[in-house]
């Protein structure tokens, strides 16, 4: 009922990943109106929209959707909210920075003199053709352990923002859905009787 009359091929399903065809403004809007429209209480979708954000800043990508609805479970917030959390924190436009900022915070943290060395020097290099499968295989852990401990400080702060941006949102917008009900139903009354 809801599909494109012409489905779209797998290079314009791409190009939407980078850049969304509908505009960067209407995309957040739908985030904002799915967000708002999920079921359940804004501490339940707060939370769950939070750990995707967390998660997001840690380097374990293929583990990311795991480790957040293990915190979801835990926690008890919504997995559905988790996941859009994922997906607003961690894109291909924040993953750079993320990596960047975690991989150096996470160097400070430890106390290395010397930033760049061996693996992480050619994965962080500005020249993207120095970037070696081989070599990140042979060492993963100059890049994840750094990247890990380095996200450390960034995880309270990023999930209180989170929260706290996140339930005012959905509160607000369930007190403005049941007004807009309690009127319609107020007005349905006057009019019928």
């Amino acid at each position: 009922m809801f599909k494109r009359r012409k489905p779209q091929t797998l290079r314009q399903k791409l190009r939407n990943v980078f850049w969304p065809c509908m505009g960067w403004r209407r995309l957040t809007r739908y985030y904002l109106h799915r967000i708002g429209r999920l079921s359940g209480t804004p501490y339940y979708i707060a939370v769950g929209f939070a750990n995707g954000v967390v998660v997001s800043l840690t380097p374990f990508l293929g583990f990311h959707l795991l480790l957040g609805a293990f915190m979801c479970w835990a926690m008890r917030g919504s997995v559905v909210a988790m996941v859009i959390g994922t997906v607003v924190a961690g894109n291909p436009w924040t993953f750079p920075v993320i990596w960047l900022v975690t991989y150096h915070t996470g160097h400070w943290l430890m106390g290395h003199a010397d930033m760049l060395q061996g693996a992480a020097a050619v994965a962080l290099s500005p020249a993207p053709h120095a970037l070696s499968l081989k070599l990140l295989m042979e060492s993963p852990m100059q890049l994840l352990l750094p990247m890990t401990v380095g996200c450390l400080p960034y995880l309270l702060p990023a999930w209180l923002a989170g929260f706290y941006g996140v339930r005012r949102l959905v509160a607000g917008y369930k007190r403005r859905t049941q007004d807009n009900k309690n009127n319609a139903a107020a007005e349905s009354e006057r009019t019928a009787g």
